[in-house]
């Protein structure tokens, strides 16, 4: 576990026309990726638009590297389940867009899209428009253009959870590879138990709505991980101990 808290949600309490979020606490530290996982409509999408900023909570203290922070916008790299690419912007056109958000000018927007495009083995693809790519490969251009708009923290809101099993696995991997080469820290959204298992350093369990945190289950899996891993005896029982907690 890395030392330096990167993430810290205390206390939090979230409700509308009811109670949604109930006394939820969470760490995540520098460099981890943090699955959370939990019933159908507990509140992990609220979860995230309250972290993001996106929404307020009613009580309870965020913190971003120690810090509290009450105003979020622009805080956090935020990615959806549907990859939400502008159809009529090619793929370098798109990663550029976050980066330009940020305040970059065009031409340095190109350069440093162009560069991660050919670092995450997407350069081929740049001129390209979305309706041209496989749903894997508008995942891997909507993840880049997220780390381009924010590489310190990102929320990926079961970006995933649409794509078939082959392509999902090796999405897993990529993400792996970009987390790895990045030191990104990553908090992650699931319904898949092992995907969050496979991904995680640490697995955060929520109850029903209104949410409030079940356990954390640290994954006693060594990096890097392989395909391998998911028939082998510590992720079976990692597996059932979190079906357990559900």
């Amino acid at each position: 576990m890395k030392s330096k808290e990167k993430l810290t949600i205390n206390n939090l309490f979230v409700a509308f026309n009811e109670s949604i979020i109930k006394d939820a606490s969470l760490k995540i530290f520098d460099q981890e990726i943090v699955s959370i996982i939990g019933p159908s409509g507990c509140g992990k999408s609220t979860l995230f638009n309250i972290i993001s900023g996106i929404l307020t909570q009613d009580k309870g203290v965020i913190k971003v590297n120690g810090i509290e922070e009450k105003h979020r916008q622009g805080k956090f790299g935020y990615m959806f389940q549907e990859p939400l690419l502008f159809p009529w912007l090619k793929v370098l056109e798109n990663v550029m867009l976050g980066y330009e958000i940020k305040g970059l000018s065009k031409n340095q927007a190109k350069i440093k899209a162009l560069d991660l495009l050919k670092k995450f083995n997407l350069y081929k693809y740049a001129n390209l428009y979305p309706d041209s790519l496989s749903g894997g490969m508008k995942q891997k251009a909507a993840l880049l253009r997220t780390i381009a708009f924010n590489s310190s923290i990102l929320l990926l809101d079961e970006p995933f959870g649409s794509l078939d099993a082959i392509t999902r696995s090796s999405l897993h991997l990529y993400l792996l590879e970009v987390w790895k080469k990045l030191k990104l820290t990553i908090v992650f959204t699931t319904h898949d138990i092992r995907e969050a298992i496979f991904l995680s350093d640490r697995v955060y369990v929520l109850s029903k709505k209104p949410a409030t945190v079940i356990d954390c289950i640290k994954i006693n899996l060594s990096r890097a991980r392989k395909i391998e891993d998911i028939t082998s005896t510590k992720f079976v029982e990692l597996e059932k101990k979190l079906m357990n907690l559900l």
